[in-house]
């Protein structure tokens, strides 16, 4: 647990810098050219994030190479390819920490909700597959005086969403599974936020 809390605060450290507009010497020496491939990987931390091209991981963090193996799909949803990359990075590097990074005003879960209020149909299977994956944590919002306000409930789905794909990662691998279980593992969830650059680690954070 404690290399994981590390890791954690190394972020925390990081996207302080991002948001104050600092760059560390170490990263930026280390980005001016790829690493040697000679040299193994040792991820810090594992970040499975959306694919928005607002949200790289990298400098969010103020990280150089290999310092994260990051994860990117629409939603940040959690698929089995995804929670294949997770084991993998877990198993392969012993990278103690996971992180679930959602980021505010995310078009995918906003699609979702669009969707359940005015069902239309997918566009594409493969697009509905990513809608299927976000509604189990939108649809109970939906029963709620939120359904009134859009931008609040848009703004607690994203929070939804991080929490329930951060809870499939613990409990939808025996491999992960049992990383927590023995404190050699710690999944995290936190949201991005586009207006400040500022992630908020609220989910499963000891």
């Amino acid at each position: 647990m404690q290399a994981a809390l590390e890791a954690l605060e190394t972020l925390k450290a990081g996207n302080a810098r991002f948001v104050s507009y600092v760059r560390d010497q170490e990263v930026i020496t280390s980005q001016a050219k790829p690493t040697d491939p000679r040299e193994p990987q040792k991820p810090k931390a594992i970040i499975l994030g959306c694919s928005d091209s607002r949200v790289p991981a990298e400098l969010v963090f103020d990280q150089g190479f290999g310092s994260l193996f990051v994860i990117r799909v629409a939603g940040n949803i959690v698929a089995p390819s995804q929670i294949g990359s997770v084991e993998f990075a877990v198993q392969q590097f012993k990278t103690p920490l996971v992180v679930v990074l959602g980021h505010s005003n995310c078009g995918a879960v906003t699609a979702t909700i669009n969707e359940l209020e005015k069902p239309g149909g997918p566009a594409t299977p493969n697009l509905w597959s990513i809608v299927e994956r976000i509604t189990p944590a939108v649809s109970t919002l939906m029963d709620t005086p939120l359904k009134n306000d859009k931008e609040a409930l848009i703004a607690h789905a994203i929070r939804a969403n991080v929490r329930l794909a951060a809870d499939h990662l613990r409990h939808g691998s025996r491999l992960l599974e049992e990383q927590v279980a023995s404190n050699n593992v710690l999944i995290v969830g936190a949201e991005y936020s586009l207006e400040t650059g500022a992630v908020d680690f609220f989910d499963g954070v000891p």
